[in-house]
């Protein structure tokens, strides 16, 4: 005790010296702070820089050839430093903000050894959601890695709070906020300077390449501030009217007697390996597809993301719009379409007559789908959380399950339908190590193991998705009915592909094919997304949605492009001048899933458990015991074990299916448990119950009736003896 006591003591005296050692240096580093702001800032943006290129070098070219605006960046950095003049602790606010630019380099690095997309805003709107993705991209050793390092920073942000020195000197706020005032005023008057003068962009073709252009301080920032659309110049009602020719290209028209059903399916990083010319497989992966691709109309999809950012090709073939109206890295998904309802491939086939629906084989609430789908008018949704599938080594579900909800979609209608598909199975990352003991297809002609290892996983995959595509299109041929599957890619994979190692010599082309049995013209070409649901329709003579409308009649016109943007602009942020006061949607009115899960029966087993039997489980099945949920266990798609309850009479029991977040998409029938067993809660059930109710509540009554009968008897006895 007394030597703990005399070592407290010695570190309060080194503490105290320490303190007043600093002072000097405190002193001088507060007098030429603003030198030292700086040259820091300079620091931070190298550092920045080194880490999200993953090289020192490569950061030192950056900076040399575009010198102008690695110090635009660097004075960003510069600006944030201003606020430390509010503060007395001003060495740990600096530590701060330190940490804070340092951190999104980190992140950003990190980042891109897993894809192609940089670390922005719109990463933090899916942040939750993410979470569950960790085991998809990390492995067990970096995840513990990051788990023992996040409690370490903060207790090393801690003990710098309680270390570092204090401003000694009277704070002038006043001339502190005006500080701070001037330096975001200038840099305001900066960025409009070099925006003017094209040293940097507001507009990103590519992000990833916006990113090592214009430096992360300044992309990310863009991806904060700048979102959604903003009003272009010559918005007016007038000008709605020309383009939407007053109103009339809202309207809907078809030219064809006998409808098909239409299947869009968006494949998960897919595109033709034969366009990568240094691969080499030992047969070709892709040849039922392949065989598509010859025999029916086929070409490249200019998708407008690379390696990551599925939702938002997605977003461009449902929608009809182009993200490049949106502000850099922006997921309409997570923004504009999360809260209010749009005009979508949907509305305009239910306008035909059809019904509408969306098949996944992931979360439903992934960059919020449930909620979007709502939104933009789909009849149903069918997401993981609705199936039992097989996943890839990888962890991710196998697009063969995607068949049977695709067909149960079909047979839910008596009329023809839409359904819109959006397959996992290709989803990086891509393992470095060898996980497929078996290969179907092996992989040689790349420069290291490693990446052989990662086209063999990727090539395997997309073998099977050839077969899932196959399986498809020969189940629409045994269901006699006319029909068309529209298969294409929505972005590269993501594995270092630079635009020469490709045929198309373009980052942003995947393949498309347009399947059909009912005669349709071969032609080939090049469909940038967001016309190839209009493109579709045209040659099936739909003419059903404003946007697809649109394109189907202005794609060849001088201002096609400014006119794109001014309808986008008035359809989602503006008047809505061309519905003339009558928006085609308003609210959604989704249902999650074809099928409810049901109960046939259940039993106790050895355990004393009680095991429910049925059909349509999942792994996300939950039981609820009179609204409450229970432990339970999956066994498999006919069978779920209570763990620790035990049903008395008159227990309603549900099961429902749940998502992230606990949000129910899903909840069955009713059923009761009574007399040892689990029945369908009948109108019949439910007036049985309150007849025994009745009868236990009379019967109470009388006992109550004879009990008082008999005391006051006793009462009268007594007081007669």
């Amino acid at each position: 005790m007394r030597k703990i006591q005399l070592i407290k003591k010695k570190w309060m005296e080194w503490n105290h010296i320490y303190k007043e050692k600093s002072q000097p240096v405190y002193q001088f580093m507060n007098r030429f702070s603003l030198i030292f702001h700086a040259i820091w800032a300079v620091i931070i943006n190298f550092s920045i820089e080194a880490m999200s290129r993953h090289s020192v070098i490569a950061a030192w070219e950056y900076m040399d050839v575009s010198t102008r605006v690695f110090f635009y960046n660097a004075f960003m950095i510069f600006i944030t430093f201003s606020i430390v003049y509010l503060f007395k602790r001003r060495t740990f606010v600096r530590i701060i903000i330190s940490v804070l630019w340092l951190f999104l380099g980190i992140v950003n690095g990190v980042m891109l050894l897993k894809r192609v997309t940089p670390f922005n805003a719109q990463d933090l709107k899916t942040f939750s959601e993410g979470l569950t993705l960790f085991t998809n991209y990390f492995s067990v050793s970096e995840l513990v890695m990051m788990a023992i390092a996040f409690p370490i920073v903060i207790l090393l942000l801690f003990f710098l709070w309680k270390k570092t020195g204090k401003y000694r000197g009277k704070i002038n706020y006043l001339m502190g906020a005006v500080i701070v005032a001037l330096s975001f005023g200038g840099y305001t008057v900066l960025t409009d300077y070099v925006i003017e003068n094209r040293i940097v962009s507001t507009y990103f073709s590519n992000i990833a390449f916006a990113y090592q252009d214009y430096g992360l301080p300044y992309c990310f920032m863009a991806s904060v501030f700048n979102t959604g659309m903003s009003e272009p110049n010559g918005y007016t009602e007038e000008k709605m009217d020309e383009i939407t020719n007053d109103g009339k290209m809202t309207e809907t028209t078809c030219e064809r007697d006998v409808l098909p059903n239409v299947i869009f399916v968006q494949l998960e990083s897919f595109f033709d390996t034969s366009e990568f010319e240094a691969l080499k497989t030992s047969t070709d992966p892709l040849p039922n597809l392949r065989k598509m691709f010859e025999e029916y109309s086929s070409g490249y999809c200019q998708v407008p993301t690379i390696g990551a950012g599925t939702s938002n090709t997605e977003f461009e073939v449902v929608t009809g719009m182009s993200l490049r109206y949106f502000g850099p890295g922006e997921y309409p998904y997570k923004s504009y379409l999360k809260k209010n309802t749009a005009e979508s491939a949907a509305t305009a086939f239910a306008s035909l007559g059809y019904g509408t629906h969306a098949v996944h084989n992931h979360s439903g609430n992934f960059y919020s789908r449930a909620q979007v789908f709502n939104n933009i008018g789909f009849d149903t949704f069918v997401c993981k959380e609705f199936m039992n599938f097989v996943q890839t080594e990888n962890g991710w579900a196998k697009d063969e399950v995607l068949l049977t909800h695709i067909e149960d979609c079909l047979n839910s209608t008596d009329q023809q339908d839409f359904v819109f598909t959006i397959s996992v199975q290709g989803h990086g990352s891509y393992p470095e190590e060898k996980l497929i003991d078996n290969p179907k297809i092996t992989v040689t002609g790349l420069e290291t193991e490693e990446k052989n290892n990662q086209w063999e996983y990727y090539v395997n995959q997309i073998y099977e998705m050839d077969l899932f595509a196959k399986n498809l299109v020969d189940m629409m041929e045994q269901r006699g009915e006319p029909a068309v599957v529209v298969f294409y890619g929505d972005h590269l994979p993501t594995m270092g592909l630079e635009e020469n190692d490709l045929k198309s010599q373009n980052l942003h082309y995947t393949n498309y094919v347009i399947w059909d049995n009912i005669g349709l013209e071969k032609k080939d070409g090049t469909i940038p997304t967001y016309q190839l649901m209009a493109d579709v329709m045209e040659r099936l003579g739909f003419h059903a949605g404003t946007m697809f409308n649109y394109h189907q009649q202005k794609k060849e016109d001088y201002n096609y492009l400014s006119d794109l943007e001014l309808l986008q602009y008035d359809l989602l942020y503006g008047e809505q001048y061309a519905y003339k006061g009558e928006p085609v949607i308003t609210e959604g009115h989704i249902e999650m899933g074809i099928r409810d899960a049901e109960i046939v029966y259940g039993s106790q087993d050895l355990e004393g458990n009680y095991v429910i039997y049925g059909k349509n489980f999942t792994k996300w099945s939950q039981v609820y015991v009179n609204g409450e949920k229970q432990s339970r266990k999956f066994i498999h798609k006919n069978k779920i074990k209570l763990t620790k309850c035990e049903l008395e009479d008159w227990d309603v029991v549900t099961i429902s299916q749940v998502g992230s977040n606990n949000t129910i998409f899903r909840t069955s029938a009713e059923y009761v448990y009574v007399d040892g067993s689990l029945k369908l809660y009948t109108d019949e059930l439910k007036e049985e119950k309150i007849r025994r109710e009745q009868m236990e509540t009379a019967e109470t009554a009388s006992l109550e009736s004879i009990n008082e009968t008999i005391e006051t008897e006793r009462i009268t006895e007594s007081a007669i003896d």
